[in-house]
């Protein structure tokens, strides 16, 4: 063979090893940044199903001393049933806007408490209000970081030449869970 082929065969040969090698690794950073996605998602996921338990003992605490309350529990349940259905689904958006409807319920309930001097200086209310406070701060950081990890890995489906390497995985753009204009409104205290 002549020096001149050999040569053409160990370059083609070193550049089909690099392009083997970055395939693989672009992959497998691929891999990581989704499964950061999910991980992020499964933290909130049990965040929220704990907070959906606690909302039921909090209402039954609250309609034991404000029972003509009646049409604010319905909302609530209907609400909380929504966002857990979401949830189970996995359906970002929805979670979102269920939970906006829920965190607009908040104040709502508070006011109730406010009426009854006894239901504020119930131990049980207090206790599951300051749990769920807690929860809702915890909830805020782990959905910062779904957004964070779910926007790197957007950008990474995205951007040449990663995006060759998720066409062949077929990666999916992930979705923000972004605040409902409900929640950035003030929130309407009716009775």
């Amino acid at each position: 063979m002549d020096p001149p082929v050999i040569a053409a065969i160990a370059i083609g040969a070193i550049l089909g090893l690099i392009l083997i090698i970055w395939f693989f690794t672009t992959w497998n950073r691929l891999v990581k940044l989704e499964e950061n996605v999910n991980n992020s998602w499964s933290n909130i996921d049990v965040l929220l199903n704990q907070r959906y338990d606690m909302i039921p003992n909090l209402m039954n605490i609250v309609k034991g001393y404000a029972s003509h309350e009646r049409e604010i529990f319905e909302q609530f349940a209907q609400a909380r049933q929504t966002a857990a259905g979401c949830l189970q689904r996995g359906d970002v958006a929805g979670v979102a806007a269920a939970e906006g409807i829920l965190s607009g319920m908040m104040p709502r309930i508070n006011m109730v408490a406010e009426q009854y001097p006894d239901l504020k200086a119930n131990e049980n209310f207090l206790n599951l209000q300051n749990q769920l406070v807690s929860i809702e701060n915890q909830i805020a950081d782990r959905r910062e970081f779904y957004n964070a990890a779910s926007t790197n890995f957007n950008k990474a489906i995205q951007m040449i030449p990663s995006n060759i390497v998720a066409g062949v995985k077929k990666c999916e753009r992930k979705e923000l869970w972004t605040v409902s204009a409900q929640v950035r409104e003030a929130p309407q205290i009716t009775f």
